[in-house]
């Protein structure tokens, strides 16, 4: 049985892949003269984020405020929120923190970043702040090249911020699958910002920092030229965006979600005590089903019930009552945040429980 030690179903993560992926996309960066600002989003722990900056890290990345504050109470004093604060209650929050460590946000509109600019001077700041580069995704930045460089112009003659840079996030990627395909796009994201940051300095805004990648681009840093700084998240564990179309194999994925077989209504159908509340509803291009089954994968978890999960196969499985499996899931930030704690594991013993102290911490 696999770790019988356990119940189920559970997050594990092998800690051995788990650090051999940090080293290397430390290793990577650091070779192209890149530095790296992890995403702490997919593991949401201060276990992993220690683990990072021990690996070389300049700072951490938090995708919400909450995060950052949780991070910062661990004593992390670098940490850049890649996210636009909007409302009064989320600026107070943010001015409690700023001073007392270094920390930096995004503006992506006008109206946000005059709200940012007039509260700094009611307290007399001026806050560190990088402008969102739209990666294509239609997600809140400013579309690239001219329309950023006259955003720029505008959000410099406010007196209560300093732009630091800009930054991007190219998620389209993860909806392409040839390696051809991928290294374009990573190219691409190159070229965007290597051409937008040439008419945001033409039009008089100094740009310190470009900061840009992936899980996907980062681990191609060599194609990241003009890059500045990557904030690589998912990479810490690996999940099925990248498995799915062979990017990876099963032996660099950390996370595995533990899960036992509980009912078997025939040869070629299986019920597993993980459902959407363990593995999430999260789909991937190019692959069907709820995660992947390690050692089973002509083997389909084709749906979900909050509590079950329903494995279906053309052939009979060969899985029976009480047997256990692990599941690479499909997107291993989302399957972090439902977990209290992770379970690490080296050499199939339990070495360290680790919270995921960020839990939920979304806003």
């Amino acid at each position: 049985m696999i770790y019988p030690f356990l119940h189920t179903p559970c997050a594990i993560v092998d800690l051995d892949i788990a650090e051999r992926n940090i080293r290397a996309m430390a290793e990577g960066a650091a070779r192209c003269g890149i530095r790296h600002r992890p995403h702490i989003k997919t593991h949401k722990s201060v276990y992993f984020a220690k683990k990072q900056l021990e690996a070389g890290a300049a700072g951490i990345t938090c995708a919400k405020l909450a995060e950052a504050e949780r991070m910062a109470a661990a004593g992390f004093d670098d940490i850049f929120v890649a996210y636009p604060l909007i409302g009064r209650d989320k600026l107070e929050r943010f001015d409690a923190l700023d001073g007392r460590i270094g920390i930096s946000c995004a503006i992506n509109s006008l109206a946000g970043a005059r709200g940012l600019s007039d509260f700094a001077r009611e307290r007399g700041k001026r806050y560190r702040v990088f402008i969102e580069v739209d990666g294509r995704m239609g997600r809140g930045g400013l579309p690239p090249f001219e329309p950023t460089a006259e955003f720029a112009a505008e959000a410099r003659k406010l007196p209560g911020i300093a732009i630091a840079g800009l930054m991007y996030f190219g998620g389209d990627v993860y909806g392409l699958r040839g390696e051809d395909e991928i290294r374009r796009r990573i190219i691409l994201e190159a070229d965007d910002l290597a051409r937008t940051k040439e008419l945001v300095e033409r039009a008089g805004v100094p740009v310190e920092w470009v900061s840009a990648g992936s899980s996907f681009s980062s681990k191609s840093p060599e194609l990241l030229s003009g890059i500045d700084e990557i904030r690589a998240g998912t990479y810490v564990f690996n999940d099925c965006s990248q498995l799915s179309i062979g990017r990876i194999g099963v032996g660099d994925c950390a996370l595995r979600i533990l899960s036992t077989v509980v009912a078997k209504p025939d040869a070629c159908h299986a019920i597993i005590d993980a459902g959407s509340k363990t593995l999430t509803s999260d789909l991937v291009p190019f692959r069907r089903g709820h995660g992947w089954i390690v050692g089973h994968e002509g083997a389909i978890i084709d749906h979900l019930s909050e509590e079950h999960g329903f494995v279906s196969s053309d052939a009979p499985i060969e899985l029976e009552i009480g047997d256990r499996i692990e599941i690479i899931p499909n997107h291993a930030c989302v399957a972090v945040n439902l977990c209290d704690a992770l379970r690490g594991v080296r050499g199939g013993r339990l070495e360290a429980d680790i919270p995921v102290e960020a839990r939920g911490l979304n806003y």
